[in-house]
């Protein structure tokens, strides 16, 4: 599975990360770099409790991040 991280600046200076595959994961970072870091943190613990709750099946066997 890879997922794709955009990200942008924001009008106010932050920036903001996106994993595009995964709707509502969003994070803001003072950097480009803290931004993704905090997203993708923020992915894998949806993918996580999806896959507790058995909302979607154990065939992840491999993740990565693309940017967009």
């Amino acid at each position: 599975m890879t997922l794709t991280v955009e990200i942008e600046r924001e009008d106010d200076g932050r920036w903001l990360a996106e994993v595009l595959e995964l709707p509502g994961a969003l994070a803001y970072g003072q950097t480009p770099e803290e931004a993704q870091a905090k997203v993708q943190a923020l992915a894998l613990r949806i993918i996580a409790d999806r896959l507790e709750h058995a909302e979607i099946g154990p065939d992840l066997l491999s993740i990565s991040f693309a940017a967009a």
